[in-house]
This record gives C-alpha cells, structure tokens and sequence, in this order.
C-alpha cells in the first residue's frame, strides 16, 4: 500500500512515497480501517519540520479517517462499512489525563506510525465512530483540532449559555471553538490580522471581531466590549498573546492554553493572573470519551468543519507550505 513517510532529520522536501507492507487481517480487539483523510496541525508540522524528531520512514499525520473493512474476534463495537476516526491518544480511553499522555510516544505519526496511508490495522479502542454524513476529510478534522475545542470549552471550561468566548485567530482549532461556543449559546469574540478572515468568522456567529495588528491592546478592547471580561479563552498563541488573554478574561475566569504559535515559552504577567483569581489550564487534545461527546454533540447540532483546502497524499508536503503560510481559515484536508 502506499504511505506518506518523512525521512531524518526532516523537512518538507523530506516527505516520500513509499510502497510499505499492508497490515493485514486485525486481530482479537482490532479493526481494520480503509483510510481516506487526515488534516493537517501545528503538532503535524512540527514532526514534518523536523522539530518534534522522530524515527526515519515513520508514517506521517495523527488525524485519519475511512470506513471499517473487517473487524477482529471480540469487536462489537464497529462492523464492516461503519465510518471511523482516530483517537490522537489511544491509549487514554477516558478519566483524567495522567502517564504517557504528557508526551507523544503512543501517539499517531510521532511515537506510532500515523494514518497517511491506505489500510491501517489498530485496536477498536484507537477510534471512534465519525458524525452521521460528514465525508472522511470532515471526520479527519475532529481528531485534533476539533477535540481540542471541545475539551477547552466543555471538558475543561464547562461552559454554558450566555458565557462570552475569546477565540484567537482563525485555525483550525479556533474555528472550532468558535462553532461549539455557538452550539452552546454563548457569545463569541475573535481576533485576527486580517479583515476578510473576520468577515467569514463573523459569518459563522462570532459576535464581535477585532484586529489585532490595527487594535494591539486588544486585552482592553475585549474589556470594553464586555464590561469585565470574557468567560474563556482559547489560548492558541502562547507566550507572545499570553499577557493580553489574561487582560481579556472576566476574574474568575478561564484560559485555556493550547498554543505555541509565539514560540514555547515567554513571561507570564503572574501578578495580572493572581488578580484576576482565572484558572490557566494547559491541555492537549482529549480522551476518547470526550470525543465521542463531541461527536454526539455534533450528530445533534448540526454543525459542520470549516474545509479551507484539500490536496492530494501525494502532495502532502505542499499542504504543509500552504499552512505554513498562514493562508488558511479552519482546516486543511488531505484526500485520497
């Protein structure tokens, strides 16, 4: 079968094609998925970049998605013909994140070998089923970047209706967020350098929009927009945004760490923090139950991902220069 690999040290021009060994018949437990999606995240990148190493040849993309060829003894979970989509930690069925969730040794296209390739063989436990009639490249979008939403918001942030939301930027997990803030009847604000990117989030609920490079304090604009403060934010810059989310957020209220886009570490305002009494939660990602939350929310809502491109296995590598560019609103597909 055909698989999308990065060769060491890494770098886009060291993605390949190859021809590798097709897994088989699953086993007791396991399913075999005919995979036809994933989409791309920053954690992707880094790995194709070669700043998160990994073992050379190792199948790339944490995010895969398809239909159920076969399932092993013991399965009853799936059959033949059901849509899937993986688990980025397969190991953490559900509870509290603890262990080997910290880092990325069982996860897909870093420790394991990822889903950029036609068949896969896995534990059931390692997917979940897809939201009724969403196309695999749609399915491909919640394992990351939609989950990640969803646990900031409702697992960790336990939001409800009439909360505001700050939501940075308009990527894919932003994106999200900004829909399940909607689903949830709360009150959305979003930021952006870019007007044309506003307009689409202000087309898809968001209740407020500021630009940032033409509103730099934007902390006190999100103020005065609220009288307070916001509920939660959707933290996806890191340290170089970190200062101005923790002027946005109401006291008492949430900020969600999720992002490195600024870099990996920086000042934090400690004293602005304390004052405010927010809790700074960092996460990655979610547990399968939340998943299967989140896509039970969706079955029910109605909502669907925000698709900005899809491009082929074999042009892997110029996906990842068009999300290098910053081009991109919501999520970048890869089909086959």
């Amino acid at each position: 079968m055909k698989a999308a690999v990065i060769r060491t040290p890494g770098g886009l021009d060291r993605i390949e094609i190859h021809d590798v060994a097709d897994p088989g018949r699953p086993g007791p437990g396991q399913i075999r998925v005919a995979l036809h999606a994933t989409s791309l995240n920053f954690h992707d990148l880094l790995v194709a970049n070669g700043g998160i190493p990994t073992v050379d040849g190792r199948i790339m993309m944490s995010d895969g998605a398809g239909m159920v060829e076969a399932v092993g003894d013991g399965v009853v979970e799936f059959k033949p013909g059901d849509h899937v989509v993986s688990c980025f930690f397969p190991q953490w069925q559900d509870g509290l994140p603890s262990g080997p969730v910290g880092v990325f040794t069982d996860t897909p296209g870093d420790g394991i070998d990822g889903f950029a390739s036609h068949f896969s063989v896995r534990p059931a436990t390692a997917f979940t089923r897809a939201p009724r009639g969403w196309s695999h490249a749609e399915a491909a979008t919640i394992t990351t970047a939609g989950l990640t939403a969803w646990r900031a918001l409702v697992g960790d942030g336990q939001i409800k209706a009439g909360d505001t939301v700050l939501v940075l930027g308009t990527g894919g997990v932003s994106i999200a967020a900004l829909q399940i803030a909607k689903m949830m009847g709360a009150a959305v604000i979003a930021t952006s350098s870019s007007d044309e990117k506003l307009e689409r989030a202000r087309a898809l609920g968001a209740d407020h929009v500021i630009n940032y490079r033409q509103v730099p304090d934007w902390g006190k604009r999100v103020q005065d927009l609220t009288g307070g403060g916001v509920d939660h934010v959707v933290e996806s810059g890191g340290p170089g945004t970190l200062a101005q989310s923790i002027a946005s957020v109401r006291v008492g209220g949430h900020i969600s760490l999720i992002g490195v886009l600024t870099g990996i570490q920086g000042d934090v305002p400690t004293v602005k923090l304390m004052a405010k009494q927010a809790r700074l939660q960092g996460l990655m990602v979610g547990s399968r139950r939340q998943q299967q939350d989140y896509v039970a929310a969706l079955e029910q809502s109605g909502v669907s991902p925000v698709l900005d491109r899809s491009f082929s296995l074999d042009q892997l590598a110029d996906a990842f220069r068009y999300q290098s560019s910053g081009t991109h609103f919501g999520k970048i597909a890869v089909e086959w």
